[in-house]
């Protein structure tokens, strides 16, 4: 039976009522599961099991919905949320040769007949989440909420609906193969891939797959502004561009928690960034000293699986919790009354002792949500074309190119905080 066959290639699936589908499977209006070359094959990046990834040559992606793309990859990168599977916290929702990757540049090698935007030879960014851009919450704006490009039910029975579809991000959001590849199929290719001016690198344009936007929306959600005082739970990569932009938004005070020293070096030195190292300083003093009463925007971006203390590392461990919420608990206590918190760091599951208190005492608004690249790309790209008014250049947060061949290695180093790595691009054929 053909991947066309089994998702039931139709119009609007996303109008079904997910009460009616929660815990099956949804049909999609594009298939999930690409077509592959039986005769050429491609260098891919693939998950081994929890700390293994290994290059292997697997079959070619095809045109298979004829509103695909088919991209050949230069620029890839490792993203923050990629440990989640390598280090086998996503083990259950995960299999032996998934492709990982949902940032990625490239060109445009084959398009099906109903692709209307892009043209072989065409430059363009990939955006992570994977969006019909024709259901409700498309047209909202709200892409990573599309309604018709995830098949798995799991999200349903823990959330009541579920993610959109994303590349290289468990079988919980379709299983599609991810972009640390020589080549990409790129469902719905006129929403999700975004061509480029000859103006603006690939080191700059990859991160507008995902982590500009999502830091952009962090600063959306916590509703930064000029004078804003602001404290971010989480210095990788996200967290620095969240406090580039909050810098570009004018805000009065920033503050950066976190505790790798090359991250805390480069927020002070870069971005002239108060800086809170969260092995040696008490967060709360430290916070409260600087804005007593609390900060305005508090945003969090550690995620799920920094256990600070040896409780909550005890209740994961045993399976209590999922999530460890430390972060978000300093951040409720820390934001103002009246003020904004964002959760942009990933949670997947449930916590224990969470502050709800806080939350409706102090009258807080609290906001969440993963990115929707295709609601900002546009704006971004053309501020980074433009230059940033706050003087900062967005790539400063790379700190390691490496070729492909060697992603295995850049996975091992990114986890393990080696060698002042911040950030890892993965160059494809031949791209330097």
């Amino acid at each position: 039976m053909s991947s066309q066959t089994m998702h039931a290639n139709t119009e609007m699936e996303g109008k079904k009522s997910l009460a009616d589908i929660a815990g099956g499977l949804m049909p999609t209006s594009t298939p999930i599961k690409s077509d592959k070359s039986t005769t050429e094959t491609m260098r891919a990046c693939t998950y081994q099991g929890s700390n293994t990834m290994e290059m292997k040559d697997v079959p070619k992606p095809l045109v298979t919905d004829q509103r695909d793309a088919i991209v050949r990859i230069t620029t890839a990168a490792i993203c923050g949320s990629d440990l989640h599977m390598y280090t086998g916290a996503m083990n259950p929702a995960m299999a032996k040769g998934d492709v990982l990757g949902h940032e990625m540049v490239g060109v445009i090698e084959s398009v099906g007949s109903k692709v209307k935007n892009l043209k072989v030879g065409d430059r363009v960014c990939v955006a992570g989440p994977i969006a019909c851009g024709t259901c409700e919450f498309c047209q909202k704006g709200l892409f990573s909420c599309c309604d018709t490009t995830n098949p798995s039910g799991a999200m349903d029975k823990l959330y009541g609906s579920r993610l959109c579809g994303a590349y290289g991000y468990t079988h919980t959001t379709g299983g599609y193969w991810g972009g640390q590849a020589e080549f990409l199929r790129v469902p719905f290719a006129d929403v999700n891939a975004m061509p480029l001016p000859t103006d603006i690198s690939d080191d700059a344009a990859v991160l507008l797959s995902d982590i500009a936007c999502t830091s952009w929306q962090a600063c959306e959600l916590s509703e930064v502004k000029e004078g804003s005082t602001v404290a971010i739970w989480g210095l990788g990569p996200v967290g620095l561009l969240t406090a580039m932009w909050a810098k570009e938004r004018g805000a009065k005070t920033i503050i950066g928690i976190d505790y790798v020293k090359e991250r805390l070096d480069v927020a002070s030195k870069v971005l002239g960034i108060i800086t809170v190292d969260f092995k040696k300083q008490d967060v709360m003093t430290e916070v409260s000293t600087v804005c007593p009463g609390g900060v305005d925007c508090a945003i969090e971006i550690a995620g799920f699986r920094y256990a600070k203390g040896w409780l909550h590392t005890i209740e994961t461990t045993l399976k209590l919790e999922t999530d460890a919420i430390e972060s978000v608990v300093e951040a409720l206590k820390l934001c103002r009354k009246g003020g904004n918190v964002a959760i942009m760091g990933d949670y997947f599951g449930y916590a224990n002792h969470y502050p709800i208190g806080a939350q409706m005492e102090k009258m807080l608004t609290i906001r969440g949500g993963q990115v929707c690249t295709q609601r900002y790309w546009k704006d971004i790209l053309e501020r980074f074309r433009k230059g940033l008014k706050c003087g900062v250049d967005p790539t400063f947060i790379i700190t390691h190119r490496l070729p492909l061949e060697q992603a295995p290695e850049g996975f091992r180093k990114f986890n393990a905080k080696e060698d002042g790595v911040i950030k890892v691009l993965l160059k494809a054929n031949g791209a330097k």
